[in-house]
C-alpha cells in the first residue's frame, strides 16, 4: 500500500483548475486561485487554455479549498503537465501561461449607508471569498489608496448629483439621507459643496491609477467618473443638487483630455431626465430588443497582448447583455486610444473596455448586474448560488486577478 501511495505521489504532483464547460463554479474558482496566490503558492493562468484555466504544483491545501468550495480540479502527473505547458507554447497556438505571484490588495469605494441597491463587484467577491476592503471618500481624501492594488467605483455619481435620482426619489427617506450624508461629509472634509468633494477623490483616484493602480468601474461609475474629470472648475450641477444653477456655458467648457475613456460627449443637464450624459445609449432601444442583447469578447493575441486576453478569459465568447443606469457606451465617444474588450454589433455599442492612464490601468464595465437585466432600486440581490458559471461575473473576477500578474504584463 506504501507503495502504490508513493507512486502516485511521483505522478500525481500538479493540480489542474479547467475553466471550460466541465468546471462545476467558475465563480469560486478564481477564488482558489486568489486563496493560493494569498498563501504564497504560485498559481498559473493558462490564457486561452480550456477556458482560462489554473494550475500549480500538486498542494493539499489547495485540493482542499477545491473540494470544499465545489471547484471541479484534476490532480495529473508532472509529464500532463508539461504536455500542457508544451501545447501551450507552442508558437502556432494563441495561448500563454501568466504566472500569479502577488497577492493584490482590494479596495471598494463604497457608502458605508446602506443604499438600495447592490453591487455586482461585492456580491461576487464574497461569493468567490476574495477579501476587500471598503473605503469611501474620507479613506481617499486622507491619501490611503497606495495601500491597495486594485480599486473599484461602486455606482457612483462623482458628478454630485446624486445619480440623477432627484426626479424620481426626491421625497425618498433613502434619498434624502443620502444628500444629508454627502453634505455633511463635504463640511467636515472641507468642502462647500459635494461636487467639490467628489472632484477631489475623482483625482485623487486618478493619481492612484497613475501611481500603478488598478482601476475597475461598472454602470454609472465609469461614465460620471470621467464627466467630474472633465468638468474640473466648472459647476455643471443645477440648484436642486448643490444650491445654485449650474454654468450655462459649462458644455462649451469641458476639458476632454482630463477624461481616461470618453470625448466629446454631451452632458445632460435637464435634472428631470435619469442621465449623466450622452455616453450611455438609449436604455429603449435595448428594451424593445432584449432577445438580441448580446456582447462579444474580442480575441487577441495571448503572447503579445497578454493583459486584454487575461482580462477576457471565459468560457463563452458570447456574453448576454444587461442593463444599468449605464447600460453600454456609444462608440463615437470613446477615445481612439481606448481598447474595445467586448462589443454589441447589433447596436454598434461597447460594453467592455480598457486604457492605461500612467503606469497603471483602468478597465469599465457597462450595465449593473451581469444575471439580472433590468436591475432596478429595491430589488432584492442576485443569489450567485443560482449562478456559479456566469460568463458575465466572470468578467469581473478577470480583473481581480490580473493584478497578481504584475510582473508579466507588458508585451514580451
Amino acid at each position: 500500500m506504501a507503495l502504490v501511495f508513493i507512486t502516485f505521489q511521483a505522478f500525481c504532483s500538479y493540480l489542474l483548475i479547467p475553466m471550460d464547460t466541465e468546471q462545476s463554479n467558475h465563480l469560486k474558482a478564481y477564488g482558489v486561485a486568489y486563496f493560493a496566490v494569498s498563501h504564497n503558492i504560485d498559481m498559473s493562468w493558462l490564457l486561452n487554455y480550456r477556458g482560462g484555466s489554473f494550475m500549480c504544483v500538486y498542494n493539499s491545501a489547495i485540493e482542499t479549498e477545491c473540494t470544499v468550495r465545489g471547484v471541479s480540479f484534476q490532480v495529473i502527473a508532472d509529464i500532463q503537465a508539461q504536455g500542457i505547458l508544451n501545447e501551450i507554447g507552442a508558437v502556432e497556438n494563441n495561448m500563454n501561461e501568466i504566472r500569479l505571484t502577488k497577492e493584490p490588495k482590494i479596495a471598494v469605494y463604497s457608502p458605508k449607508s446602506k443604499l438600495p441597491w447592490d453591487d455586482a463587484v461585492t456580491l461576487v467577491l464574497t461569493y468567490a471569498e476574495i477579501p476587500y476592503t471598503v473605503i469611501y471618500d474620507e479613506e481617499v481624501i486622507n491619501g490611503e489608496l497606495p495601500k491597495y492594488d486594485w480599486l473599484h467605483l461602486h455606482h457612483e455619481d462623482f458628478t454630485g448629483q446624486y445619480g440623477k435620482f432627484w426626479a424620481n426619489y426626491r421625497n425618498a427617506q433613502w434619498y434624502q439621507e443620502d444628500v444629508k450624508s454627502n453634505e455633511e461629509r463635504a463640511a467636515k472634509l472641507g468642502f462647500s459643496k459635494v461636487s467639490l468633494m467628489k472632484l477631489a477623490v475623482a483625482k485623487g483616484i486618478r493619481d492612484f491609477v497613475a501611481g500603478g493602480g488598478y482601476l475597475f468601474a461598472m454602470c454609472s461609475g465609469p461614465d460620471s467618473y470621467d464627466i467630474a474629470l472633465a468638468a474640473e472648475g466648472v459647476d455643471i450641477c443645477d440648484a436642486m443638487f448643490d444650491g445654485d444653477p449650474m454654468d450655462p456655458q459649462a458644455q462649451s467648457k469641458l476639458n476632454f483630455d482630463n477624461c481616461f475613456a470618453f470625448t466629446d460627449f454631451k452632458i445632460e443637464t435637464n435634472p428631470y431626465v435619469y442621465e449623466v450624459s450622452n455616453i450611455d445609449v438609449n436604455p429603449t432601444t435595448h428594451l424593445t430588443n432584449k432577445n438580441n442583447d448580446y456582447f462579444t469578447l474580442f480575441d487577441f493575441s495571448a503572447k503579445w497582448d497578454p493583459v486584454p486576453t487575461m482580462l477576457c478569459q471565459n468560457h463563452m465568447n458570447v456574453i448576454p447583455g444587461f442593463m444599468g443606469q449605464t447600460t453600454a457606451f456609444r462608440k463615437e465617444v470613446i477615445k481612439p486610444t481606448v481598447t474595445i474588450l467586448g462589443e454589441s454589433q447589433f447596436f454598434n455599442e461597447a460594453r467592455y473596455i480598457h486604457g492605461e492612464y500612467g503606469k497603471g490601468t483602468w478597465t469599465f464595465y457597462s450595465g449593473h448586474d451581469p444575471e439580472d437585466y433590468q436591475h432596478l432600486v429595491h430589488d432584492e440581490p442576485t443569489n450567485l448560488d443560482l449562478f456559479p458559471n456566469s460568463a458575465g461575473y466572470r468578467l469581473i473576477l478577470n480583473n481581480v486577478l490580473f493584478p497578481a500578474a504584475k510582473k508579466q504584463q507588458q508585451k514580451t
